[in-house]
């Protein structure tokens, strides 16, 4: 017969982890990825919230909104974030 057990989370340690520097840090450089592979006029935003770290792509141009809004560059970017 299986043994059966029980796993308690450390939520404290839980929310240490999200919102530490390093995962702040490994989001940024995602979201820095998708932004240079999107071009010119992204930029990136990234915070440690109240509950996690944060990282986005921004439109900072106008140019940069058509193109999203058009060809819809920072969509496809999305790839060169993973991995």
């Amino acid at each position: 017969m299986a043994e059966t057990f029980r796993v308690e989370p450390n939520s404290a340690g839980i929310q240490a982890f999200l919102k530490s520097d390093e995962v702040l840090a490994l989001l940024t450089g995602k979201a820095q990825r998708i932004a240079a592979a999107a071009g010119d006029g992204f930029e990136v935003s990234s915070r440690i919230g109240a509950t996690r770290a944060r990282a986005s792509v921004i439109t900072a141009t106008r140019a940069a909104r058509k193109a999203e809004a058009v060809d819809r560059v920072l969509t496809s970017a999305i790839d060169a974030g993973r991995g």
